[in-house]
C-alpha cells in the first residue's frame, strides 16, 4: 500500500469474518496512523453479556460517524452500507474460515480490549456462523462494496498480506 494513501486515511472501516483479526489489525493501524479507534462490539455488548437496543447502538454509531477521523472495527452487517458511505477506506480481511476458526480458538480465555468479557466456552451457533461466513455474508459485503467503487477498498486474503501492509 502506498504510504500516501495510508496518510490520507481519515475514516476507515475494518470488516471481515469473526476471528480474522479485525480488532488486532485495527489496533495496529490506529497506532500507526494516530486515528481514534472504535470497536462495535464494545458499543453493542454490555459486560453482563446483554446488548444495547438497536436505537442506542445506532445513536452511538451515528455520533462516531460525525467525527472528523476514526477507525471502526466490526461487521454488524446491517450497518455496513451506512459505514461504507461515511468512510474513505474499507479494509476487508477476507480470510478462509479455517484461519478465522483458528483465530477464535486462540483468543478463547484471553481478555480483549474489543470485548467487554472473556470468551471462555465455544459457542456452537457462533462457530457455524463463521463456517458459513463465506457463503452467506461475503456475497452481501461484495454487493455493498460494488456500489462504492469510489472508496479506497483494500482486501487482504492472508494474515501475511495484512501484516506486510502494516509494516510499509
Amino acid at each position: 500500500m502506498d504510504l500516501v494513501k495510508v496518510k490520507n486515511m481519515k475514516k476507515v472501516i475494518i470488516i471481515g469474518c469473526p476471528g480474522s483479526g479485525k480488532s488486532t489489525f485495527a489496533r495496529k493501524l490506529s497506532q500507526k496512523t494516530g486515528l481514534p479507534l472504535f470497536y462495535l462490539d464494545m458499543i453493542y455488548h454490555k459486560p453482563d453479556k446483554t446488548t444495547v437496543t438497536k436505537e442506542e447502538f445506532d445513536a452511538k454509531l451515528s455520533s462516531i460517524l460525525q467525527k472528523d477521523a476514526w477507525i471502526i472495527d466490526g461487521n454488524y452487517m446491517r450497518t455496513i452500507p451506512i459505514r461504507v458511505r461515511a468512510c474513505d477506506t474499507v479494509i476487508w480481511l477476507d480470510y478462509k474460515a479455517e484461519v478465522c476458526l483458528q483465530g477464535i480458538h486462540e483468543r478463547r480465555g484471553k481478555p480483549r480490549e474489543d470485548m467487554p468479557w472473556v470468551e471462555s466456552e465455544p459457542d456452537e451457533e457462533f462457530l457455524r456462523f463463521v463456517e458459513n461466513f463465506t457463503s452467506e455474508s461475503k456475497p452481501l459485503i461484495q454487493d455493498v462494496l460494488e456500489q462504492y467503487k469510489d472508496k479506497n477498498i483494500i482486501v487482504f486474503h492472508t494474515r501475511e498480506e495484512s501484516e506486510h501492509f502494516l509494516l510499509t
